[in-house]
């Protein structure tokens, strides 16, 4: 008989691990970006080819959540993480050799299926713990992960191309890809008992999400923060090209800066956790998303009126803009997700995969689009992204003005197996 673990013990003890797998989307997006130019060089592709490889991954993602949320409610959480790493390992190192932009679009949507089950069973197994202002605090711990991580990635993508080509990098994938693996093996445990599994093949699946998609709260909350984080997306495909194509700036200054706004979106998750016990969540989310709308309609206004090498505000502009777009999506991110999935309890992973799914498809149709006029552009980047802003603000105004119930601090709802 094992050691009997507290409720709150086990929700602390479950941080590195979830931090970890909540790591592997922005690791998987961000850490090549400042090989974007070589790899269209070595590839002979073209900037809109090499972003369409980002999408690929974001599209992966969010079919993959959509096969790996139902299952994870039906098998339980543990043993789709353990297939998932196993094969985000191997198609990393597919990556690695790919010989063209072609086959690497298609071993980018692998490991892009591969990596949803780390991003949608990290959420379940929050709304398996906590519920409310519970969730929204442990929710932004992991947060500061997917803030750090956009720190970190690019750094240590610019660290291994001075060891290697832009293969490497893939390489390095397939390592963190491994280690998750070993953590997911030694130290997850189950947060889905049998009991509670949901029973039922496909049927079930479609009926449940259909129920989903019917929900108003539900769709406005997760519509309308896909529309925020295509914001971010459009932003990660586009600001590599802009900062070292149009302004001229190196790779390091690029990390240096995709960094910083980083920070923004931390700062922005963490005040989301202080305000929640403060104020209504829905304002939280309202006001953020109005912040995030000014940001993109002042980005697109500078990129249109204050051309590269003009008298204007130049990179300055364009970063300070940014950053009130990324660091507002912090705010928005813990919130609106607490309040679509407060209601979800039984479906956690299926509500949690559709949310997700939807989320990473709008930000993966967005982000080809800043690559369209070419790398000596920014203003695709501008225009994408204030239309999404304004878009996401409009749809979360539609929300219903009901608040979900509140749990105190560390209170698990749901008893681990």
């Amino acid at each position: 008989m094992g050691v009997s673990t507290s409720p709150r013990t086990h929700g602390r003890a479950m941080v590195p691990v979830l931090a970890g797998l909540t790591a592997i989307g922005p690791a998987t997006s961000d850490i090549y970006l400042p090989a974007f130019p070589e790899m269209a060089r070595d590839l002979a592709a073209s900037a809109s080819e090499i972003q369409l490889t980002l999408t690929a991954s974001f599209v992966g993602l969010g079919v993959g959540q959509l096969l790996v949320g139902p299952l994870s409610d039906r098998y339980g959480r543990k043993l789709p993480l353990v297939i998932g790493m196993t094969l985000f390992c191997l198609s990393s190192l597919l990556c690695a050799v790919a010989p063209s932009a072609e086959v690497l679009l298609v071993f980018r949507v692998i490991q892009g299926l591969a990596g949803s089950a780390g991003v949608v069973i990290s959420r379940a197994v929050v709304r398996d713990l906590y519920s409310g202002v519970a969730f929204t605090r442990f929710f932004a711990r992991l947060m500061l992960v997917f803030g750090v991580a956009p720190i970190v990635a690019p750094l240590v993508g610019t660290g291994l191309l001075r060891l290697g080509d832009w293969r490497i990098i893939f390489v390095g994938l397939a390592v963190f890809g491994a280690l998750l693996l070993l953590s997911v093996l030694f130290f997850f445990r189950e947060t889905l008992p049998a009991e509670r599994r949901i029973r039922g093949g496909l049927a079930v699946t479609g009926r449940t999400m259909g129920a989903l998609v019917r929900q108003r709260d539900f769709m406005a909350y997760t519509v309308g923060s896909a529309l925020a984080f295509a914001a971010m997306f459009s932003y990660i495909g586009g600001f590599s090209f802009v900062a070292q194509e149009v302004h001229g700036t190196s790779s390091t200054t690029f990390a240096i800066l995709f960094g910083v706004n980083a920070a923004g979106f931390i700062g922005g998750s963490q005040l989301a956790a202080r305000l929640a016990e403060r104020m209504p969540q829905r304002r939280i989310v309202l006001f953020a998303a109005g912040l995030q709308a000014v940001g993109g309609v002042l980005l697109a206004a500078i990129v249109l009126l204050d051309p590269p090498g003009g008298a204007g505000l130049g990179l300055a502009g364009v970063e300070v803009a940014l950053f009130l777009v990324v660091a507002a999506l912090g705010l928005i991110a813990p919130s609106a997700t607490a309040l679509a999935l407060a209601e979800q309890h039984a479906v956690a992973g299926t509500a949690a995969a559709v949310m997700g799914t939807i989320q990473l498809v709008v930000g993966g149709l967005a982000a080809p689009l800043v690559g369209l006029g070419g790398s000596d552009t920014a203003v695709p980047l501008g225009i994408v992204i204030a239309v999404v802003t304004v878009g996401g603000l409009l749809v979360l105004s539609r929300s219903s003005n009901v608040e979900v119930a509140t749990t105190p601090e560390d209170e698990v709802v749901v008893p681990p197996a």
